[in-house]
């Protein structure tokens, strides 16, 4: 039937009817759930964009342009709406005042080398230099070390090497610290050191701290107030004993050519015969180096940014999303790129909150300052608030490098296994089409027993939140590594032409980063699986098995590791029996928020006050600091530091016994924390 104007109250009718029925339709329709419509939001563009606001110019932390990328972070959050603020910290830094490096040759020819990446131009890029380097000036042969390891000087020794008074050439690399490659050569009497990077951009310079351990040097364990002097030992033992600087692999190799190779080691000269390489030599001699390095160390004040998503039900109980600002140079890559994905995870969630939607925990955004320098922008602010930090953080989850390449790479704390494959099942891979991030991470990872790696590294932001604070984290990147880290090259044209294109990665790096923080603030049942972290806790107890032999017991450990298991299967058993129960009576609500308060606070049970030996900082039992780059295990670092002593000679079989029973304790104290009772019967 056809109307027509000449029936106007006909036609009016229909419209009222129709404009009824699409209200209704409107109001009934089952919105997209907070995680799809957060995927759904994704914009290669905006995130484009962002990074390249972000690396318009540089930014070290404590120089003049480090303020103003702080207010471009805070700026953002505030017009999404977000509640932001800045919180400021003095702390010390070190930068460059003068250096130079000349080489003499044996045909009594003499070269300046060029101590500056090649072909940067911006004169605020700040010179290549390792922080807290002292200052200082060394005449002598030109000596190469290699990775400067202890077997790297043992290897020397036996060839008649002499390296006392030497200036050496370190190549980056095989787990080695800068710290702990100068601080090896310190102890042999070598003069200077110069370190170099391997497989990059060959005019690049990879700048670095050299500083050991985190935080502000002058206020360890606290934060800002009280500052010991510069001399104080637990100051100046932080830094190298002599100056150190960084070289181009061009320079390096320039030098490398003109030593005496007859004494080469059979097993460094394999890894030289492509190109140029199989002309490397050793020395010393019969180049000479001439070596100055000044610096300076100055109180500057840092910037941490923050914006907060307060949540509707538990809003003192924090998931924490973070990711440091500062960078050597533009930062592209380091750390820029984990930026522009904290600014989008913003910009979503600040849309989720437009459409209705409220977080049942509250969500913190955290934008570090000074982690290059040894992460001291979170380690201050972790160590401000340790007590509330303790008592009400849910999880940390650090994305620093966010692209460096292809191939997805996830460490986290075992309880969280399950989420984070749950997630990677629901993004789409970058770089496949119609498929899943974790179809192609799982086949990458084939035959890997464990996909997922663990948190013993100290190298990122995560550090202060589970090796002090014992906060379940999470750290994930895309790519192993990049030719342009810590260089003036390190830029956006290198990301556009290089890293990601078309921003692909970016996007699903954001989306993994967002839906897990999704489900830590909204799921009424946190979602870690302590069963996880019984089965990684056992695989750790047989590979010790295998090293320390029938001459210490862990029988301790296996009696702490059989309790936890029980403890996680308690737990498994109560979640399974509070998700069936649908009922949202007072009494339910208390057992789940005691369960998830004993979720949260299990990873504190694995701290112990007194810390890991030489390294009291470091709390964490399981997966702390390791003093040693050449052990072959990453867990127990106590453990580890004693098995590495024994195998360089030492008695160290009570040191073994002790840290064992101390692993042992904290295991316990974690069943403890998990099952929520003391252990009396009452």
């Amino acid at each position: 039937m056809a109307f027509s104007g000449k029936h106007p109250t006909c036609t009016l009718l229909l419209l009222l009817s129709l404009s009824l029925l699409s209200l209704h339709t409107l109001l009934h329709r089952p919105l997209p759930s907070p995680a799809s419509a957060f995927l759904s939001s994704a914009s290669n563009s905006t995130l484009s964009a962002y990074l390249r606001r972000l690396t318009l110019r540089p930014h070290l932390a404590g120089t003049p342009l480090s303020l103003p990328s702080a207010l471009l972070v805070h700026s953002h959050f505030l017009s999404l709406g977000l509640p932001s603020q800045i919180t400021n910290f003095s702390a010390l830094l070190s930068f460059p005042s003068l250096s130079s490096l000349s080489a003499h040759f044996p045909n009594s020819s003499s070269a300046a080398l060029l101590l500056h990446d090649g072909g940067a131009a911006d004169a605020a890029v700040v010179p290549p230099y390792h922080a807290y380097s002292p200052s200082g000036s060394a005449y002598g042969a030109a000596v190469f070390l290699n990775y400067g390891r202890e077997r790297d000087y043992a290897a020397l020794a036996a060839r008649g090497v002499e390296v006392a008074g030497c200036v050496a050439l370190v190549r980056r690399g095989m787990g080695m610290s800068r710290h702990e490659a100068v601080a090896n050569a310190a102890a042999r009497g070598v003069a200077a050191v110069l370190m170099f990077t391997e497989g990059g951009v060959r005019e690049g310079v990879e700048r670095g701290t050299v500083m050991r351990g985190v935080g502000d040097p002058l206020s360890p364990g606290w934060a800002g107030g009280e500052r010991l002097g510069v001399d104080d030992p637990r100051v100046a033992g932080r830094f190298p004993a002599i100056p150190s600087m960084p070289v181009s692999e061009s320079a390096a190799e320039g030098i490398l050519a003109t030593l005496d190779r007859e004494r080469m080691p059979s097993e460094w000269r394999e890894s030289f015969q492509s190109g140029e390489r199989r002309f490397w030599g050793v020395g010393p001699g019969p180049t000479m180096l001439n070596f100055t390095y000044k610096g300076e160390q100055v109180m500057s004040t840092i910037h941490n940014v923050f914006a907060v998503i307060k949540g509707s039900e538990e809003a003192d109980r924090y998931v924490l999303l973070g990711n440091h600002r500062d960078a050597w140079t533009y930062g592209a890559v380091d750390p820029n790129s984990g930026t522009a994905a904290l600014l989008d995870i913003a910009r979503r969630f600040a849309l989720l909150l437009r459409s209705g939607w409220r977080p049942r925990r509250t969500i913190v955004l955290c934008s570090w300052d000074a982690e290059e320098f040894g992460m001291i922008g979170s380690t201050e602010w972790v160590e401000q608030n340790l007590l509330n930090l303790g008592s009400k953080a849910v999880a940390y989850f650090n994305v620093d490098c966010a692209v460096q390449g292809p191939g997805l790479f996830v460490s986290a704390t075992p309880q969280l296994d399950d989420l984070l494959v749950e997630v990677l099942k629901q993004v789409k891979d970058p770089d496949s089409e119609n498929a899943y991030v974790y179809e192609q991470w799982a086949a990458a990872n084939r035959g890997v027993k464990q996909k997922i790696q663990r948190l013993s590294r100290v190298d990122s932001d995560f550090a202060p939140f589970l090796q002090h604070a014992g906060i379940a984290s999470v750290d994930l990147y895309f790519g192993l590594d990049f030719p342009v880290y810590h260089t003036a090259f390190d830029s956006y044209d290198w990301m556009v032409n290089f890293g990601d294109p078309l921003f692909h990665r970016h996007v699903t790096v954001t989306g993994i980063w967002g839906l897990v923080a999704l489900r830590l603030a909204d799921d009424p049942i946190l979602p870690f699986n302590y069963l996880s972290y019984a089965a990684e806790l056992q695989e750790y107890k047989n590979a010790l098995n295998a090293l320390v032999g029938e001459s210490i017991s862990l029988d301790p450990l296996a009696a702490a590791i059989e309790d936890f298991t029980t403890a996680a299967y308690e737990a498994d058993g109560e979640i399974k029996k509070l998700k069936v129960d649908e009922n949202t009576n007072r009494l339910t609500l208390l057992r789940r928020r005691s369960l998830n308060d004993r979720l949260m606070l299990t990873e504190r049970g694995f701290l112990d006050p007194e810390g890991l030996p030489g390294r009291e900082w470091f709390k964490h039992l399981i997966y702390g600091a390791g003093g040693d780059s050449e052990s072959k295990i990453e867990f127990f670092p106590g453990v580890s530091d004693g098995i590495s002593g024994k195998r360089k000679g030492g008695d160290e079989e009570a040191k073994i016994r002790h840290e064992i029973w101390r692993v042992s304790r904290a295991i316990q104290r974690a069943a403890s924390a998990l099952r929520g009772g003391l252990t009396s019967k009452w």
